[in-house]
């Protein structure tokens, strides 16, 4: 820390700063609270952000800073006072921080103005305001307020009363001996692994034990997150870790349950895949629902206006938050369930539970699209366009084949293709040619229905068309084949698809748009894959070489979508984020 006679000093002292490093300027009469500052200036995640009294720059913005430092030095003179004349428009703007906040601003740079609730930062000019200051600051708990922060502001009603009161000092004690968010979501994840190899026991303590632990897991995957907000430690990686371990974890117990109940004589796998599947629809329906929407002009609905509504009961906004068994509801049901009962009945209260919530938000977003008057982007489209993970089957057919209008024509064609393959995977008989068929049909509706961009009120559903088809395509023909360990492979040959499509999904959230093309070539794309699995069970329809078949593909498609995505996000530039996660 250097101290700077004046502005012209201290852009002299930050030109010296080496380029890779954050620069902060802090008005030496700052009073205020010590987590006011760290709000102001440690956060990663933003370029420029300030606090009355305070600035920070990221080495991205330290350009802007210094020339914002200059031209502010020569418009009030390198030795004139820190405090700017009364005529400016907002006391915290007086200062040589603020005003070079507002000449970042004026430049194009933004500038991030964390909300400070009770928190105190001024910048006194007299000893009566520092007075007042000082006793401000006084009054209020910081501590207490940074654990208050450091919880999730809109949770579900389990992770809300059942497990931040106490997680919260979880990741407060976590933080200070140093562990990292990072660490606590490996740990939590380590944790779920070990509480499905219980669970893969097949015994009643084993049972037991898997609940307790997966219980325990949740416990840190809250911490992780809290610990992030308490300590500002956001990064790209944390995010994709925290989202990607969250599906892991999940599906991993899932698999671990269906073990354990073969292990008893009872074969689950079937539930198990349609658990996944089912779980993995509804998530795709949030996604692309959110992405449709989210910057789309005049996003205006009467439906909205309702639920903004019921927000305002208090009972409600619990009711609602439940209904959609969020990630803390449903592992708690997951994990009593499991220890009290059979693996059977857990599945069968997960398709029931996710059943319900899958109608329950998705009548609500078609409410909210077919009365909205919106006007969606480019942006939008593409990232529907990504998430629809066309591959070159698809796009062959997309870039010959005319765009077929009207507003509710690309869902509808989706639809159809969606119905005609797994129609042919259900009722034709198994082995048929005909399946083949009904697969190239579907290759043939998939191109039609991207053939133009998705901007219609209803096209997010594409992608989650799309997700049905190519995922219960693979259950049903896997469970249709009686081919020994088929559903096992299925399952495998789904994470690992399943993984592709969630890893979609987090990178842009993070802004570093989807996937590369020649990977979705090269894994081919949802209709390539589902055309491949349909050719694959007309093909090998004696002893095991439906399963090997399975088996291959799903081990080629994790090593091709891993290898890429670790890659990725280990050098990704993509700025900081925390993702606070989906309520489903």
């Amino acid at each position: 820390m250097q101290t700077a006679a004046d502005a012209g000093d201290a852009a002299t002292l930050l030109a010296a700063v080496p380029a890779g490093r954050r620069v902060a300027l802090v008005d030496p009469r700052f009073v205020g609270h010590v987590h006011a500052l760290r709000l102001g200036l440690t956060d990663p995640r933003f370029a420029a952000a300030t606090v009355p009294g305070a600035l920070t720059a990221q080495p991205e913005a330290r350009g802007a800073l210094l020339r914002a430092l200059r031209r502010t030095t020569a418009a009030v003179g390198a030795g004139a006072p820190v405090v700017a004349p009364d005529t400016d428009p907002a006391p915290e703007d007086r200062t040589v921080p603020g005003r070079i906040a507002v000449a970042l601003e004026a430049e194009g740079t933004a500038v991030k103005r964390p909300e400070l609730g009770s928190l105190t930062a001024a910048v006194p000019t007299d000893a009566a305001a520092r007075a007042t200051a000082e006793s401000a600051r006084d009054a209020v708990d910081d501590e207490a307020v940074r654990l208050r922060s450091a919880v999730k502001a809109h949770d579900g009603f389990f992770t809300t009363f059942a497990i931040s009161p106490y997680s919260r000092y979880i990741a407060r004690w976590c933080a200070r001996r140093g562990l990292t968010p990072n660490q606590v979501t490996t740990a939590s994840l380590i944790t779920a692994l070990v509480a499905a190899g219980a669970a893969a026991t097949g015994t009643r303590g084993g049972y037991i034990a898997a609940g307790i632990l997966l219980l325990v897991s949740f416990v840190l995957d809250c911490t992780d997150g809290q610990l992030a907000r308490y300590s500002l430690q956001y990064s790209t990686m944390g995010a994709w870790l925290d989202a990607t371990f969250d599906r892991a974890k999940e599906y991993a117990y899932y698999a671990g349950l269906a073990i354990g109940a073969v292990r008893g004589g009872d074969d689950v796998w079937v539930l198990a895949l349609g658990a996944m599947v089912l779980q993995a629809c509804r998530h795709v329906v949030d996604f692309s629902f959110n992405e449709a929407n989210h910057d789309a002009v005049a996003n205006t609905s009467p439906t909205a206006a309702l639920s903004d509504k019921l927000d305002s009961v208090g009972w409600t906004v619990w009711a609602r938050r439940m209904i959609v068994l969020p990630i803390g509801e449903r592992w708690a049901m997951i994990a009593v369930l499991t220890a009290l009962t059979t693996p059977r009945i857990v599945f069968y209260a997960l398709l029931v539970g996710c059943s319900l919530a899958a109608c329950y938000t998705t009548a609500g977003r078609l409410l909210r699209s077919l009365t909205r008057r919106a006007s969606r982007t480019d942006r939008a489209a593409q990232a529907l366009a990504d998430l629809a993970d066309s591959g070159p089957l698809a796009q062959g057919v997309a870039a010959v084949a005319p765009g077929l209008r009207g507003a509710f024509t690309a869902p509808a064609v989706a639809l159809l293709g969606t119905l005609v393959m797994i129609g042919g995977a259900l009722f034709l008989p198994y082995g048929s040619p005909l399946t083949v068929a009904a697969a190239a049909v579907y290759v043939v509706l998939s191109g039609l229905a991207v053939a133009r961009p998705l901007k219609g009120a209803l096209d997010w559903l594409v992608p989650p068309f799309f997700r049905a088809a190519e995922y219960v395509t693979i259950l049903v023909l896997a469970a249709r084949s009686d081919v020994p360990h088929a559903v096992p492979a299925a399952f495998g040959l789904v994470s690992a698809v399943a993984y592709h499509h969630y890893d979609t999904v987090y990178r842009i959230r993070g802004g570093t748009g989807a996937p590369p093309q020649w990977l979705v070539r090269t894994i081919g794309g949802h209709e390539g894959r589902t055309a491949l699995v349909a050719v694959l069970a007309a093909v090998l329809t004696h002893a095991s070489g439906f399963t090997t078949a399975l088996t291959a593909l799903a081990v080629a498609v994790a090593l091709v979508v891993l290898v890429e995505s670790i890659r990725f996000w280990v050098s990704s530039s993509a700025p900081a984020v925390h993702d606070e996660g989906e309520l489903a």
